[in-house]
């Protein structure tokens, strides 16, 4: 799928590396497409209506923005349909206020996952998270609980070739190894321990899983255990029993797998244990859009960003008025 990334993406991604002529190169490709947007964002049509409400404001506040991408792959989902997938960082000089985050006079970074959707040549579609609490964490103003994981400037693939050539010949393989641990992460605790799920058959001794501001990042199958997992299914045990009511689009291009889905989860938090949240019995979906880096048949690398400013709007906590009220008492 190289040549479908090369012909359709290519021209905007080159663009936005430095913001020249950015605007005019996504109305080109993706004039009339539908961004679905990382809450407070939400659905945007059109290029125009996307630039304005997104990128402007992000511009004004980093003038010097570029756009660093890690990873680029493309394929067809179990429906045909062709994804692009991209993931990086924004970086820039942080000069302006944005979004009610105060500006530090320093470089910031934002990492992205961003896919976009093909159709005949355009761009029909983009689900795209931006880890916003990643710029509150450095502005200061860290509105939630502090994260069991680690909090690091998340590098790009230990192998250097997150952006290809990729052997399609892998692609398949991939792929289904992928889909293959999800499932085997599915029956736990609903049908037995830890062991079910076969981590070691899945994941490589030493792997990486950087997740997002407010998670962390995790190494191992101990730290991914204690950092991330173990409060996520002690507080939301019915996860992945509520398959009709969510979707998954996964693309695979040599080592690498990605998967968006808007959403892509749904369960209830009823339990005690995961962010501090307590058991509030609300059903939540919720959207987390990941790439997979495969080394030996083994995941070695995993990038997740989880859209938790919307999940905590659905149980009624806004994060971003706590966070305004926080820059507001600065000092």
């Amino acid at each position: 799928m190289s040549n479908a990334t090369q012909h359709v993406m290519a021209p905007v991604f080159a663009a936005l590396r430095d913001f020249e002529d950015a605007r005019a190169a996504l109305e080109r490709v993706a004039g009339g497409a539908r961004f679905r947007m990382c809450h407070p964002f939400g659905d945007l049509d059109g290029a125009g209506a996307f630039w304005d409400a997104v990128h402007a404001p992000l511009l004004a506040a980093l003038p010097d923005l570029e756009r660093v991408e890690h990873i680029r792959i493309a394929g067809a989902d179990d429906d045909g349909a062709i994804w692009v997938g991209s993931g990086g960082y924004y970086c820039g000089t942080w000069v302006a206020d944005w979004l009610g985050m105060p500006a530090t006079g320093q470089v910031a970074h934002l990492r992205f996952h961003e896919f976009y959707r093909v159709e005949d040549g355009a761009c029909v579609e983009m689900q795209a998270l931006w880890d916003l609490p990643e710029m509150m964490m450095q502005a200061g103003v860290w509105p939630m609980v502090p994260q069991l994981g680690r909090f690091l400037h998340v590098p790009g693939p230990q192998s250097r070739d997150g952006l290809g050539p990729h052997d399609p010949a892998r692609s398949a393989a991939s792929r289904q190894h992928v889909i293959d641990m999800l499932s085997a992460m599915k029956r736990h605790p609903s049908q037995g321990g830890p062991e079910v799920m076969e981590m070691p058959r899945y994941w490589h001794p030493k792997f990486m899983w950087y997740g997002p501001a407010g998670i962390g990042t995790a190494r191992g199958i101990d730290g991914f255990r204690r950092h991330h997992q173990i409060p996520f299914l002690n507080g939301m045990p019915d996860r992945g029993q509520y398959l009709d009511e969510i979707t998954y689009h996964f693309m695979a291009e040599g080592d690498y797998v990605g998967v968006t889905g808007w959403p892509d989860m749904a369960q209830t938090i009823s339990h005690d244990g995961w962010l501090g949240i307590p058991p509030v019995n609300k059903k939540i979906t919720m959207r987390s859009l990941d790439f997979w880096r495969l080394e030996d048949g083994l995941i070695r690398e995993n990038w997740v960003l989880v859209d938790l400013l919307h999940m905590y709007d659905q149980i009624g906590v806004d994060v971003m008025a706590r966070m305004r009220e926080l820059a507001a008492i600065r000092p």
